[in-house]
């Protein structure tokens, strides 16, 4: 079903925002109307799939100030090695239980400046270059991009970028994609653990951001739709290079508290069939929310930088490795372009007069504390089959290739 578009980017970087021309898509799940924003391909309307929920008041993580290094083990029961009675037997005879037995406890990711493996990163880019451009059908577009399919996996006060290995001592976040992220995840367990909720299957990465809650009941409001799209931001992408896997980044402030009034950068949005107000119909009490017209649900933007140093997959503030580029090239400190990650993020609601809060900011109850977290970890060959031909030919792509 194809419909007609409304746009509001909302561009996380000060960096110019690529303008790109409008095109329908086909949604999907419930029912739900969503627009095309102008700097994706479309949004996507899926449905909600449930997943494990954790304590209800995001504002009180457990424990944050004591440190933790390692889950506490946990401990599997044993069946005791009972001895039968015989006729001889002491009323004293002594029953010894077989000792438990205990899992090894997990080790804390590493923090700070993560250095990349050169030698898997020359291995995955000598085998980018080798590959060669699959011829495109004719009726392909042009919009440079590929991306991932998600639903809503499960909702944790754990990130495994800012605070790894410290359990609870996160505001709640509401997960995408990889199914056993928690905490403790690592590189290496995004490749050997790889259930998702995302497609294609190749994408075995995650993906995260604060919980939005209703502001009149407490109750989490979860993404109906989370589309992750990698694309060129620039008019040329002859020098693009595959996302390097084990990459880390956040897009967005989390400490930020500033109003979110009509018209504000770095609000939610509304998007519908048709033409409408982007800033909805009305306004929430203090103004942060919109309440959207007839149809219309609830939308968010993210954009992360499209420049890598090449050298880390993580850094203290974890933004300082990555880094917006010009249309005509990175910058020196940043010289690998990589494929720019766009979250586009729907929820199945239209606004009310008492608005939302984000677990990022309950007091304030603004918007402007949105962010997001990208965990990159792809199928190396599939991440190299869709750069070449999705971004580097210049065409459009669907979950698993060409979109024709």
């Amino acid at each position: 079903m194809s419909y007609a578009t409304n746009s509001r980017p909302e561009p996380v970087s000060p960096q110019p925002r690529h303008r790109r021309p409008r095109r329908a898509l086909v949604a999907v799940g419930a029912g739900l109307a969503v627009a095309v924003v102008a700097v994706t391909a479309g949004a996507v309307a899926l449905a909600y799939t449930g997943g494990e929920s954790a304590a209800p008041d995001p504002a009180a993580p457990a424990a944050a100030a004591v440190a933790v290094t390692s889950r506490p083990a946990a401990q599997t029961s044993a069946t005791p090695s009972v001895p039968v009675p015989t006729p001889s037997a002491s009323a004293s005879t002594t029953v010894k239980a077989a000792p438990k037995t205990t899992s090894p406890a997990r080790e804390a990711p590493k923090a700070g400046w993560i250095p990349v493996d050169q030698a898997a990163w020359q291995k995955q880019s000598d085998a980018y270059k080798a590959r060669k451009v699959d011829p495109a059908p004719g009726s392909v577009g042009n919009l440079p991009e590929f991306r991932a399919d998600c639903t809503y996996s499960h909702r944790k006060a754990d990130d495994p970028i800012v605070l790894p290995g410290l359990p609870g001592a996160s505001h709640m976040h509401s997960f995408v994609g990889n199914k056993k992220l928690d905490a403790y995840t690592t590189a290496g367990d995004l490749m050997k653990f790889t259930a998702s909720t995302c497609k294609p299957a190749q994408d075995h990465s995650a993906y995260w951001v604060p919980t939005l809650y209703d502001n009149a009941t407490g109750k989490p409001v979860e993404t109906t739709g989370f589309r992750v799209y990698y694309r060129s931001l620039r008019d040329s992408s002859g020098d693009v290079m595959p996302m390097p896997n084990g990459l880390r980044m956040i897009a967005g402030d989390a400490k930020k508290k500033t109003p979110t009034p009509r018209g504000a950068q770095g609000q939610f949005y509304c998007a519908f069939y048709g033409p409408g107000d982007l800033d909805g119909v009305a306004r929430s009490d203090n103004g942060n929310w919109p309440i959207c017209g007839k149809g219309a649900t609830f939308h968010f933007m993210l954009q992360f930088p499209d420049c890598w140093d090449g050298k880390h997959l993580d850094s203290p503030t974890h933004k300082a490795h990555v880094a917006f580029g010009s249309a005509r090239s990175c910058p020196s400190s940043h010289p690998v372009r990589i494929p720019a990650i766009t979250f586009d993020i729907q929820y199945g609601v239209t606004g009310t007069k008492a608005g939302y809060y984000l677990s990022s900011d309950k007091d304030g109850k603004s918007a402007s504390s949105m962010h997001g977290d990208a965990f990159v970890m792809w199928d190396p060959a599939f991440m190299a089959k869709q750069t070449k031909n999705c971004i580097l030919n210049r065409r459009t792509c669907d979950n698993n290739g060409y979109l024709k």
